[in-house]
């Protein structure tokens, strides 16, 4: 057990189970959305089926760890782009990506526009997880790639890989449930966290053709646009009322 609590591989787990946290927002984003899309009393299981199925996705791609790195051989060219497997799971999963975040935005606005429109449900719980698994197959794929990237160097990589994803589910399990009420209740969140999707669809259709975009750029930018949404949030506030005084002066 000794190689596995040297220094080097503590600070390889510490900065995967980071990573995975961080590349884990777009997942729970996801899952998100979808769970408003179901009755109330199916939210939380949701939620945590959603969750698991990551795990489990992941974990399955980490142990299939030669099958992924298969995806990354080119299979044909297009437009001077070299095509992949990889390349493929990441063009079809950004075009569902843009394809549900247009689509739940279109819903909103045909909402806000009429009293008496409802946003239709998903029928079942199981139509929402499995569009929870055909996303999380595609944010696994990408954060498996990068992970074995870093951690190349170590003599058991795949342990560690497998500890960093269960610890960082448990992270978002103990999250999840706080960003889902509170995207739910505040419909221009709502709306900003769907423009995310998008964006991420976007980005992954671009990496998909090998158009490598910086992902901090992204991250920087809709941390900006959440702190600016708070602060209108806080602006439109209304003011509490001071206590009434019983005595006069």
């Amino acid at each position: 057990m000794g190689e596995y609590f040297n220094g080097e591989s503590l600070a390889a787990l510490l900065t995967l189970t980071s990573l995975e946290l961080v590349l884990g927002i777009d997942n729970v984003i996801f899952i998100a959305i979808l769970c408003g899309r179901l009755p109330e009393k199916d939210r939380d299981r949701a939620r945590t089926m959603g969750l698991l199925l990551a795990v489990v996705s992941r974990i399955m791609l980490v142990l299939a760890i030669g099958w992924v790195m298969g995806l990354t051989k080119v299979l044909f060219r297009m437009g001077g782009s070299a095509i992949t497997g990889k390349s493929l799971i990441l063009i079809f999963g950004g075009l569902f990506l843009v394809f549900k975040a247009t689509k739940e935005i279109h819903h909103k606005m045909a909402d806000a526009r009429s009293e008496h429109s409802a946003a239709p449900k998903v029928s079942t719980l199981s139509a929402v997880l499995v569009q929870i698994l055909m996303i999380d197959v595609v944010f696994s794929l990408d954060s498996v790639i990068t992970a074995v990237g870093m951690t190349g160097g170590l003599a058991h990589p795949i342990p560690i890989m497998v500890t960093a994803i269960i610890l960082s589910v448990i992270g978002m399990l103990i999250f999840s449930k706080a960003i889902v009420v509170f995207i739910e209740r505040n419909p221009t969140v709502k709306i900003l966290a769907l423009s995310f999707l998008m964006l991420i669809g976007v980005l992954l259709v671009a990496e998909g053709f090998d158009h490598h975009v910086p992902k901090g750029y992204v991250y920087f930018a809709m941390s900006f646009s959440f702190i600016v949404e708070m602060l209108q949030l806080w602006t439109l506030k209304p003011p509490t009322k001071p206590p009434a005084h019983s005595g006069q002066y």
